[in-house]
Protein backbone atom coordinates (compact mmCIF):
# COMPACT_ATOMS: atom_id res chain seq x y z
CA UNK A 1 0.00 0.00 0.00
CA UNK A 2 1.13 3.52 -0.81
CA UNK A 3 0.80 5.82 1.79
CA UNK A 4 0.95 9.47 0.46
CA UNK A 5 1.63 12.36 3.00
CA UNK A 6 2.98 15.82 3.29
CA UNK A 7 6.81 16.17 3.71
CA UNK A 8 7.38 17.80 7.32
CA UNK A 9 8.41 16.58 10.41
CA UNK A 10 5.30 16.31 11.87
CA UNK A 11 3.38 14.96 8.42
CA UNK A 12 6.05 12.17 7.72
CA UNK A 13 5.55 10.84 11.91
CA UNK A 14 2.04 10.70 11.56
CA UNK A 15 2.41 8.35 8.42
CA UNK A 16 4.43 6.16 9.95
CA UNK A 17 2.37 6.00 12.87
CA UNK A 18 -0.41 4.95 10.15
CA UNK A 19 2.28 2.82 8.35
CA UNK A 20 3.16 0.78 11.25
CA UNK A 21 -0.40 -0.01 11.56
CA UNK A 22 -0.93 -1.61 8.58
CA UNK A 23 1.52 -4.13 8.10
CA UNK A 24 5.33 -4.16 6.41
CA UNK A 25 3.82 -3.67 2.74
CA UNK A 26 3.25 0.32 3.23
CA UNK A 27 5.33 2.50 1.47
CA UNK A 28 5.44 6.12 2.35
CA UNK A 29 5.31 8.89 -0.48
CA UNK A 30 5.82 12.44 0.00
CA UNK A 31 4.09 15.07 -1.83
CA UNK A 32 4.59 18.53 -1.73
CA UNK A 33 1.24 20.65 -1.46
CA UNK A 34 0.68 24.33 -2.13
CA UNK A 35 1.17 24.99 1.73
CA UNK A 36 4.16 23.65 1.42
CA UNK A 37 5.19 25.73 -1.32
CA UNK A 38 3.72 29.01 0.47
CA UNK A 39 1.13 29.43 -2.43
CA UNK A 40 -1.62 31.58 -1.53
CA UNK A 41 -4.90 29.76 -1.45
CA UNK A 42 -7.62 30.99 0.16
CA UNK A 43 -8.93 27.58 1.89
CA UNK A 44 -7.41 24.56 3.23
CA UNK A 45 -7.21 22.72 -0.04
CA UNK A 46 -3.44 24.00 0.12
CA UNK A 47 -2.68 21.55 2.35
CA UNK A 48 -4.28 18.60 0.55
CA UNK A 49 -5.27 19.37 -2.87
CA UNK A 50 -1.59 17.66 -4.11
CA UNK A 51 -2.22 14.76 -2.53
CA UNK A 52 -6.15 14.45 -3.59
CA UNK A 53 -4.52 14.50 -7.37
CA UNK A 54 -2.38 11.54 -6.64
CA UNK A 55 -5.21 9.68 -5.02
CA UNK A 56 -7.22 10.12 -8.13
CA UNK A 57 -4.37 9.33 -10.64
CA UNK A 58 -3.69 6.06 -8.85
CA UNK A 59 -0.20 7.52 -7.27
CA UNK A 60 -0.82 6.87 -4.02
CA UNK A 61 -3.40 4.68 -2.62
CA UNK A 62 -4.12 6.49 1.27
CA UNK A 63 -3.48 10.04 1.92
CA UNK A 64 -2.41 10.60 5.27
CA UNK A 65 -3.95 14.21 6.60
CA UNK A 66 -4.34 16.07 10.01
CA UNK A 67 -8.23 16.09 9.98
CA UNK A 68 -8.28 19.92 11.26
CA UNK A 69 -6.38 20.84 7.13
CA UNK A 70 -9.18 18.93 5.09
CA UNK A 71 -11.77 21.05 3.59
CA UNK A 72 -15.79 20.21 4.95
CA UNK A 73 -15.88 19.29 0.43
CA UNK A 74 -13.72 16.17 -0.19
CA UNK A 75 -12.75 16.49 -3.90
CA UNK A 76 -15.01 14.75 -6.22
CA UNK A 77 -14.10 10.61 -5.97
CA UNK A 78 -13.12 11.06 -2.60
CA UNK A 79 -13.95 9.86 0.93
CA UNK A 80 -12.67 9.72 4.61
CA UNK A 81 -12.12 5.93 4.80
CA UNK A 82 -10.81 6.31 8.93
CA UNK A 83 -10.27 8.74 11.54
CA UNK A 84 -7.93 6.88 14.23
CA UNK A 85 -7.81 7.43 17.78
CA UNK A 86 -7.42 10.71 18.72
CA UNK A 87 -4.47 12.74 20.35
CA UNK A 88 -5.29 15.61 22.33
CA UNK A 89 -7.22 17.62 20.33
CA UNK A 90 -5.89 20.73 23.26
CA UNK A 91 -4.17 23.96 22.53
CA UNK A 92 -1.12 24.14 24.77
CA UNK A 93 1.23 27.39 25.80
CA UNK A 94 4.54 26.98 25.68
CA UNK A 95 7.12 29.16 27.45
CA UNK A 96 5.13 29.91 30.08
CA UNK A 97 2.53 28.12 32.03
CA UNK A 98 -0.67 29.79 31.54
CA UNK A 99 -2.33 32.80 29.30
CA UNK A 100 -3.24 34.59 32.95
CA UNK A 101 0.56 34.05 33.86
CA UNK A 102 2.19 36.42 31.46
CA UNK A 103 2.58 40.03 32.00
CA UNK A 104 0.69 42.81 29.97
CA UNK A 105 2.26 43.45 26.77
CA UNK A 106 3.72 40.01 26.66
CA UNK A 107 4.15 38.57 22.72
CA UNK A 108 2.39 35.20 22.16
CA UNK A 109 3.58 33.43 18.92
CA UNK A 110 1.27 31.82 16.68
CA UNK A 111 0.18 31.61 12.99
CA UNK A 112 -3.27 30.29 13.55
CA UNK A 113 -5.92 33.05 13.04
CA UNK A 114 -8.67 31.28 15.28
CA UNK A 115 -5.86 31.05 18.31
CA UNK A 116 -4.83 34.85 17.94
CA UNK A 117 -8.45 35.85 17.59
CA UNK A 118 -9.22 33.84 21.25
CA UNK A 119 -6.12 34.87 23.03
CA UNK A 120 -6.92 38.60 22.25
CA UNK A 121 -10.37 37.50 23.13
CA UNK A 122 -9.14 36.34 26.81
CA UNK A 123 -6.20 38.71 27.00
CA UNK A 124 -6.69 42.24 24.48
CA UNK A 125 -3.60 43.32 27.05
CA UNK A 126 -0.94 40.70 25.13
CA UNK A 127 0.44 41.36 21.80
CA UNK A 128 -0.20 38.57 19.38
CA UNK A 129 2.91 38.38 17.20
CA UNK A 130 3.25 35.65 14.09
CA UNK A 131 5.32 32.84 14.55
CA UNK A 132 5.49 30.42 11.14
CA UNK A 133 7.60 27.17 10.10
CA UNK A 134 7.34 23.62 11.38
CA UNK A 135 7.14 23.02 15.03
CA UNK A 136 10.95 22.99 15.81
CA UNK A 137 11.41 26.05 14.08
CA UNK A 138 8.50 27.48 16.23
CA UNK A 139 10.04 26.68 19.30
CA UNK A 140 13.77 27.62 17.93
CA UNK A 141 12.06 31.30 17.55
CA UNK A 142 10.58 30.58 20.88
CA UNK A 143 14.35 30.54 22.55
CA UNK A 144 15.51 33.06 20.50
CA UNK A 145 13.20 35.00 22.19
CA UNK A 146 11.55 36.34 19.16
CA UNK A 147 8.23 35.70 20.96
CA UNK A 148 7.80 35.12 25.12
CA UNK A 149 5.35 32.25 24.62
CA UNK A 150 4.03 30.27 21.97
CA UNK A 151 0.86 28.52 21.68
CA UNK A 152 1.08 24.82 19.69
CA UNK A 153 -1.41 21.77 19.54
CA UNK A 154 -0.46 19.57 22.38
CA UNK A 155 -0.98 16.66 19.78
CA UNK A 156 1.69 18.00 17.08
CA UNK A 157 4.23 18.39 19.88
CA UNK A 158 3.28 15.06 21.57
CA UNK A 159 3.93 13.06 18.32
CA UNK A 160 7.19 14.66 17.40
CA UNK A 161 7.73 13.31 21.33
CA UNK A 162 8.20 17.48 22.66
CA UNK A 163 5.09 17.24 24.93
CA UNK A 164 7.14 18.15 27.89
CA UNK A 165 7.46 21.69 25.98
CA UNK A 166 4.28 22.71 26.90
CA UNK A 167 3.80 24.53 29.57
CA UNK A 168 0.64 24.48 30.30
CA UNK A 169 -2.89 23.14 28.98
CA UNK A 170 -5.19 25.86 27.25
CA UNK A 171 -8.42 25.35 28.36
CA UNK A 172 -10.03 28.09 27.24
CA UNK A 173 -9.39 28.41 23.52
CA UNK A 174 -11.86 26.19 21.92
CA UNK A 175 -10.01 23.86 19.63
CA UNK A 176 -9.92 23.35 15.72
CA UNK A 177 -12.60 21.08 14.10
CA UNK A 178 -10.45 17.51 14.01
CA UNK A 179 -7.45 18.91 15.72
CA UNK A 180 -5.35 15.87 17.16
CA UNK A 181 -6.93 13.74 14.95
CA UNK A 182 -5.77 11.73 11.60
CA UNK A 183 -7.68 11.92 8.42
CA UNK A 184 -7.43 8.69 6.31
CA UNK A 185 -8.38 9.73 2.67
CA UNK A 186 -8.91 7.10 -0.47
CA UNK A 187 -11.12 6.19 -2.84
CA UNK A 188 -14.51 4.74 -2.34
CA UNK A 189 -13.83 1.01 -2.15
CA UNK A 190 -9.99 0.65 -3.01
CA UNK A 191 -9.15 -0.52 0.27
CA UNK A 192 -10.77 -3.44 1.80
CA UNK A 193 -12.54 -2.72 4.83
CA UNK A 194 -10.31 -4.89 6.87
CA UNK A 195 -7.08 -3.11 6.20
CA UNK A 196 -8.62 -0.19 7.55
CA UNK A 197 -10.69 -1.63 10.74
CA UNK A 198 -7.35 -1.97 13.00
CA UNK A 199 -7.51 1.81 12.40
CA UNK A 200 -10.51 3.36 12.55
CA UNK A 201 -12.19 4.74 15.88
CA UNK A 202 -15.43 5.07 16.52
CA UNK A 203 -15.40 7.73 19.13
CA UNK A 204 -13.03 9.91 17.30
CA UNK A 205 -15.04 9.61 14.18
CA UNK A 206 -18.24 10.28 15.45
CA UNK A 207 -16.47 13.71 17.70
CA UNK A 208 -14.74 14.53 14.68
CA UNK A 209 -17.72 14.25 12.35
CA UNK A 210 -19.93 16.39 14.43
CA UNK A 211 -17.51 19.13 14.09
CA UNK A 212 -17.08 18.78 10.61
CA UNK A 213 -20.41 19.23 10.12
CA UNK A 214 -20.53 22.18 12.33
CA UNK A 215 -18.02 24.24 10.57
CA UNK A 216 -19.59 22.83 7.03
CA UNK A 217 -23.28 24.14 8.07
CA UNK A 218 -21.38 27.51 9.15
CA UNK A 219 -19.84 27.90 5.77
CA UNK A 220 -17.14 28.76 7.07
CA UNK A 221 -13.36 29.06 5.85
CA UNK A 222 -9.57 28.68 7.31
CA UNK A 223 -9.91 32.37 6.50
CA UNK A 224 -12.23 33.15 9.44
CA UNK A 225 -11.43 32.20 13.42
CA UNK A 226 -13.57 29.61 14.24
CA UNK A 227 -13.03 26.35 16.78
CA UNK A 228 -15.25 23.29 17.16
CA UNK A 229 -14.82 20.77 19.80
CA UNK A 230 -16.80 17.77 20.76
CA UNK A 231 -16.70 15.36 23.43
CA UNK A 232 -18.36 12.14 24.84
CA UNK A 233 -19.95 13.18 28.09
CA UNK A 234 -20.10 9.99 31.02
CA UNK A 235 -24.21 10.35 30.49
CA UNK A 236 -23.04 8.94 26.53
CA UNK A 237 -24.32 12.39 25.02
CA UNK A 238 -21.69 14.32 23.35
CA UNK A 239 -21.21 17.73 24.19
CA UNK A 240 -20.27 20.37 21.09
CA UNK A 241 -18.83 23.49 21.63
CA UNK A 242 -18.79 26.12 18.87
CA UNK A 243 -16.68 29.72 18.77
CA UNK A 244 -16.83 32.31 16.58
CA UNK A 245 -14.95 35.62 16.61
CA UNK A 246 -13.62 38.66 14.73
CA UNK A 247 -9.51 38.46 14.30
CA UNK A 248 -8.91 40.90 17.09
CA UNK A 249 -11.07 39.45 19.60
CA UNK A 250 -13.15 42.21 20.20
CA UNK A 251 -16.39 40.81 18.98
CA UNK A 252 -17.42 36.54 19.71
CA UNK A 253 -20.01 34.09 19.44
CA UNK A 254 -19.63 30.94 21.43
CA UNK A 255 -22.32 27.92 22.02
CA UNK A 256 -22.40 24.57 24.07
CA UNK A 257 -25.31 22.18 23.21
CA UNK A 258 -24.99 18.51 24.95
CA UNK A 259 -27.48 15.94 23.10
CA UNK A 260 -27.22 12.76 20.78
CA UNK A 261 -24.20 12.73 18.24
CA UNK A 262 -26.88 12.24 15.32
CA UNK A 263 -27.45 16.01 13.85
CA UNK A 264 -25.75 17.52 16.76
CA UNK A 265 -23.42 19.59 14.07
CA UNK A 266 -25.93 21.33 12.28
CA UNK A 267 -28.57 21.99 15.44
CA UNK A 268 -24.75 24.03 17.11
CA UNK A 269 -24.36 25.47 13.62
CA UNK A 270 -28.49 26.47 13.20
CA UNK A 271 -27.97 28.45 17.14
CA UNK A 272 -25.24 29.89 16.26
CA UNK A 273 -26.35 31.18 13.14
CA UNK A 274 -29.63 32.68 14.37
CA UNK A 275 -27.61 34.77 17.17
CA UNK A 276 -25.32 36.32 14.27
CA UNK A 277 -22.59 34.01 13.16
CA UNK A 278 -23.02 34.60 9.80
CA UNK A 279 -22.64 38.15 9.95
CA UNK A 280 -19.62 37.69 12.20
CA UNK A 281 -18.21 35.09 10.06
CA UNK A 282 -18.65 37.75 7.09
CA UNK A 283 -16.89 40.22 8.97
CA UNK A 284 -14.12 38.30 9.57
CA UNK A 285 -13.45 37.12 6.19
CA UNK A 286 -13.02 40.85 4.93
CA UNK A 287 -10.83 41.65 7.98
CA UNK A 288 -8.42 43.65 6.94
CA UNK A 289 -4.61 42.99 7.74
CA UNK A 290 -4.09 45.26 10.76
CA UNK A 291 -7.42 45.79 12.83
CA UNK A 292 -8.81 48.89 14.53
CA UNK A 293 -7.20 48.95 18.19
CA UNK A 294 -9.95 51.59 18.73
CA UNK A 295 -12.98 49.21 17.12
CA UNK A 296 -16.47 49.78 18.80
CA UNK A 297 -17.68 46.33 20.73
CA UNK A 298 -20.99 44.94 21.90
CA UNK A 299 -22.30 42.06 23.66
CA UNK A 300 -25.63 40.25 23.31
CA UNK A 301 -27.07 37.05 23.63
CA UNK A 302 -29.54 34.85 21.91
CA UNK A 303 -32.61 33.05 23.70
CA UNK A 304 -32.23 29.42 25.15
CA UNK A 305 -32.76 26.08 23.71
CA UNK A 306 -34.51 23.83 26.52
CA UNK A 307 -31.30 21.25 27.87
CA UNK A 308 -28.68 24.17 26.33
CA UNK A 309 -27.12 27.38 27.63
CA UNK A 310 -28.00 30.15 25.04
CA UNK A 311 -25.59 31.07 22.24
CA UNK A 312 -23.40 33.83 23.82
CA UNK A 313 -21.85 36.55 21.64
CA UNK A 314 -19.77 38.90 23.66
CA UNK A 315 -17.32 42.23 23.35
CA UNK A 316 -13.66 41.62 23.92
CA UNK A 317 -12.19 39.05 27.39
CA UNK A 318 -14.94 36.76 28.94
CA UNK A 319 -16.32 34.70 26.18
CA UNK A 320 -18.13 31.68 28.59
CA UNK A 321 -20.74 29.01 28.15
CA UNK A 322 -24.55 29.30 29.75
CA UNK A 323 -26.81 32.29 30.00
CA UNK A 324 -23.95 34.69 30.50
CA UNK A 325 -23.25 38.02 28.18
CA UNK A 326 -19.98 39.90 29.51
CA UNK A 327 -18.54 42.45 27.93
CA UNK A 328 -15.22 44.19 27.57
CA UNK A 329 -12.97 43.48 30.78
CA UNK A 330 -14.54 40.70 32.46
CA UNK A 331 -12.62 37.47 33.71
CA UNK A 332 -13.01 34.57 31.04
CA UNK A 333 -14.51 31.42 32.43
CA UNK A 334 -12.46 28.28 32.02
CA UNK A 335 -14.09 26.01 29.25
CA UNK A 336 -15.25 22.94 31.06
Amino acid sequence: MRIGTRGSALALAQASWVARRLGAEAEIVTIATSGDRGRAVADKSRWVSELEQALLAGQIDLAVHSAKDVPAELARGLELVAIPVRADPRDVICGAPSLKALAAGARVGTSSLRRGAQIRAARDDLEVVEVRGNVDTRLRKLADRECDALVLAAAGLQRLGRGAEAGGVLDELVPAAGQGALALEARPGALGAGALAALSDPEATVCVSAERDLTRALDASCETPVGAHARRLKTGMLELTGWVGLPDGSAWLVDRVCGDPEGIGLAVAQRMLAAGAAELLREAAAWPARSDPERGLTAWAAGPQAGCGPAVRGAGPGAGCGPVVRGAGAEREPAA
